[in-house]
């Protein structure tokens, strides 16, 4: 009787730290993945991936997470026409041949409520790295518009390209490639 009421109440602690967690669509009309690097160092060089998707579970009171975000390497742009075919050549994405790349973490740190940095792998061109996302802004809020929570920040971190085979141009273009992650999701 003793072993079935722990089991009982491990099942119901379960069910509610499961209940805690929700699911969240990104929103791409609010979530830009951009990137700098510093050209021939003289000015920063930027540019962003216009389509991208994913998902996000959150659970705030269990402090714990996971994402998967997938990137459409052939969404680069940096306004600039001749540039973008550049980087979506062998010498730089080779988009034709890997056409996204992967962000899946679950490792997520909080203070209180708040995601601080979220851990997980980045796979580019075939290769998979760990990758740590500091965020220097997270909120959650009922969006007046869709009736609904919605959950995001401002997270960034610095890769290494070479790493993902992306050694082009180095030393005149640096190894370290800063990436800017501008976050809004839907919870569904």
């Amino acid at each position: 009787m003793k072993k079935t009421l722990i089991a009982a109440a491990l099942m119901a602690a379960a069910g509610f730290a499961q209940a805690q967690s929700a699911t969240y669509s990104v929103d791409p009309t609010h979530t830009f993945v951009t990137f700098e690097a510093l050209h021939f160092g003289t000015s920063t060089l930027r540019g962003r991936f216009d389509r991208k998707e994913g998902a996000v579970v959150l659970d705030r009171a269990g402090k714990s997470g996971k994402a998967e975000i997938t990137i459409d390497m052939t969404s680069v742009s940096t306004g600039v026409a001749p540039l973008d075919t550049h980087l979506k050549s062998k010498d730089f994405f080779n988009a034709a041949e890997n056409g996204s790349a992967k962000f899946v973490a679950d490792k997520f740190a909080f203070a209180g409520d708040k995601v601080t940095e979220v851990a997980g792998t980045l796979t580019l061109m075939g290769k998979t790295n760990p990758v740590t996302l500091k965020a220097g802004n997270f909120n959650c809020y009922t969006n007046p518009i869709y009736k609904r929570e919605v959950c995001g920040g401002d997270f960034e971190t610095t890769i290494t390209r070479s790493q993902y085979g992306i050694t082009y141009g180095l030393p005149g273009i640096p190894d370290n490639i800063r990436l800017l992650i501008q976050i809004e999701a839907i919870k569904q």
